[in-house]
């Protein structure tokens, strides 16, 4: 890959001259099929996390059980080991059919459709073993359509497009999760609201949520296979598959464990974004616990949080456009801590609903430029394009280590501290990730860093 220019943030493109040429860029058809496929993909996350947990706090399950049940989403960590096998295999049917990177799609849209439905089954008061087996399923095959559609906008944006569809993947994925956060909780009040038992409310709530895993599928079918997918398997066709999936596991890790500083970056990956995670593990049982109710959360988190999750991102992608990329990075890992304080207020404040929008607000805003910021700063660690969706894969399943182990400890660490001290521990456990960015900045590390790809 060539060296960024000179003259310009390192890994940055040329901004776009006016308004209505960067506007022209977001709405190029394979940017607007990026745009659904980070719908897609952001969907299923809260489902087995925040939604799923108040079911069950609801349900009566006790704190430190529901904090345990962030360990469900250990696939996001481990989804780099089959990874390979996505780059390399072939779907039986599907990849005749729709092509390599649209037949994996379809094939793992399918699969979470059934994986939702059956955690739509089950009870959390009677039998958290089963929610966790079908939490854990839906965590799984979220996974691997991530792996997908990773691999496909890499190889399908080229580089005029990838600013803009850095920004609107990131976007769509957070409205995906609001769709199953708040949007989730007002379809099952619907629900109690025609006098359907708790229980059933929830379970066709889920339903309807699988239902809209459907709006991937479409835009799969809908998109064309990207060249260099294509090429790809036209070259390495005559290979035997275990040639190939060795080929890219080893390419991946080899290739990016030579590197200068190599740890360290990957310390800051599992790190950056962990004061989000540790306190989005915890912020849906705080709320409920507050006294608000499910409909108050619900209403506040898809109006007030949608707006702010909007112009977090964009705004994100602003700063990923404009700025290096190291100065970037302390932004987002600096607002994204501090917004912790705003629930830290809100416990004192109580049940006010004015105060519940501004933290909803700060959350949301600062958690997408974070999110946007972050996202930018792996696509510049992948760059070499023989094993791209693999070294993602990789990096992103690091990334979660925070939310899925770190994270997981975050209701017994509320349960002794309370919800006010609980906060600001949230902002202090930032501080690791903000002394490796001091680090790898001495250390020149960010200068050397490819163009940014998404």
């Amino acid at each position: 890959m060539t060296a960024p220019d000179a003259t310009s943030p390192a890994g940055h493109e040329a901004a776009p001259t006016s308004w209505r040429d960067s506007l022209a860029v977001y709405l190029q058809p394979r940017v607007l099929i990026v745009l659904f496929l980070g719908f897609s993909s952001g969907l299923p996350l809260a489902l087995s996390g925040s939604t799923l947990l108040v079911w069950m706090r609801e349900a009566g399950v006790d704190l430190g059980t529901i904090g345990l049940f962030a360990l469900v989403g250990t696939p996001y960590t481990l989804k780099f080991l089959w990874a390979p096998l996505v780059d390399a295999l072939h779907v039986p049917l599907f990849t005749r059919a729709f092509g390599r990177r649209r037949g994996w799609l379809v094939f793992s849209q399918a699969l979470l459709i059934v994986a939702i439905l059956l955690l739509a089954l089950t009870d959390p008061a009677r039998s958290p073993f089963y929610v966790a087996l079908g939490a854990l399923l839906v965590a799984t095959m979220s996974s691997t359509q991530d792996i997908v559609v990773d691999a496909f906008r890499v190889e399908s944006l080229p580089e005029s497009e990838q600013a803009a569809g850095m920004a609107s993947y990131v976007a769509a994925y957070r409205i995906g999760m609001l769709v199953s956060t708040a949007g989730a909780l007002f379809i099952v009040s619907g629900f109690e609201g025609t006098g359907m038992p708790r229980s059933s409310a929830w379970m066709w709530g889920y339903v309807v949520m699988a239902a809209m895993v459907l709006i991937g599928t479409v835009t799969a079918l809908a998109a064309t296979e990207p060249g260099q997918s294509a090429r790809a398997e036209a070259a390495t066709q005559a290979e035997p598959a275990f040639t190939r999936v060795l080929h890219a596991a080893i390419g991946a890790f080899s290739e990016f464990l030579s590197r200068k500083d190599a740890l360290a970056a990957l310390a800051f990956v599992v790190l950056f974004k962990f004061t989000d995670a540790f306190s989005g593990t915890m912020t849906a049982p705080f709320v409920i616990d507050l006294g608000f109710s499910r409909n108050d959360y619900a209403a506040i988190v898809k109006g007030v949080g949608l707006a702010a999750t909007l112009i977090g991102g964009f705004a994100g992608g602003f700063l990923a456009r404009r700025y290096p990329l190291a100065t970037c990075l302390w932004i987002g890992g600096v607002v994204q801590a501090l917004a912790n304080l705003s629930f830290s207020w809100l416990a004192f404040v109580g049940t006010s609903q004015w105060a519940l929008a501004f933290a909803i607000t700060c959350e949301n805003f600062t958690s997408a430029v974070g999110t946007v910021i972050f996202v930018a700063y792996l696509s510049a660690l992948c760059q070499n394009p023989l094993h791209t969706a693999t070294q993602y894969a990789l990096l992103t399943a690091l990334a979660a280590v925070g939310r899925t182990y770190l994270s997981s400890v975050a209701g017994y660490v509320a349960k002794a501290t309370g919800w006010p001290l609980f906060f600001v521990i949230c902002v202090l456990v930032a501080i690791p990730s903000l002394v490796l960015l001091t680090w790898l900045q001495k250390r020149r590390h960010f200068e050397e860093l490819g163009p940014v790809r998404v």
